[in-house]
């Protein structure tokens, strides 16, 4: 676990000191159409914030519900999952200052007229996304679970190049924040609250 740990926080550290380069540039121009259309993509990226805390308050609910102790550990394990992620992403955020990238290339079009304010690096939406996949992959170690959970996190991360919302740099330390996240609420969650 410690060594997972290491390695994500390498990644992390290696991925603050990215700037955008001119090849990540070009990458995501050809991800980003001018501008994007449809609603498919747009529907992806809305979907993240009520996903990330439904599922984990509906799986707490049930487990309440049917007075089961395990649904409940799982279901404060995914929540303590997000938790971990919003405050480490938006203190990794905050910490990199990088603004999005149509605000410094003007080529990279976002459909949004409110475009969003907040930093680029990483992404708030990836790394929910894949917290969420990750904690459901540790909590429900099923293929059945894992192999959509995953799928839709990589779809999220799609989703924001395709807008133009973020540099690919931002979506992959997105998606290592968001597992890391869930991998260190699971190891707190056992520690804190060993079963008894």
């Amino acid at each position: 676990m410690k060594q997972r740990l290491l390695i994500v926080l390498l990644l992390l550290v290696g991925c603050m000191a990215v700037n955008a380069q001119p090849i990540e540039v070009n990458w995501l121009n050809d991800l980003n159409p001018s501008p994007p259309n449809g609603t498919f993509w747009p529907s992806v990226t809305k979907s993240v914030y009520p996903l990330s805390v439904g599922i984990p308050m509906g799986i707490l609910a049930l487990g309440y519900a049917q007075h089961n102790a395990v649904q409940q550990r799982k279901g404060w394990n995914l929540m303590g999952a997000l938790a971990v992620n919003v405050m480490v992403s938006q203190t990794i955020k905050y910490t990199v200052n990088r603004n999005r990238p149509y605000t410094e290339y003007p080529l990279i079009i976002t459909p949004y007229d409110n475009k969003e304010t907040n930093k680029s690096f990483p992404s708030g939406h990836t790394s929910s996304a894949f917290a969420l996949a990750a904690s459901l992959s540790i909590e429900f170690p099923k293929w059945y679970v894992a192999v959509p959970a995953y799928a839709y996190a990589a779809s999220v991360g799609y989703s924001r190049l395709y807008l133009g919302e973020h540099y690919p740099s931002d979506v992959l330390a997105g998606a290592a924040v968001g597992i890391g996240s869930a991998y260190l609420s699971h190891w707190l969650g056992k520690k804190l609250f060993p079963k008894k």
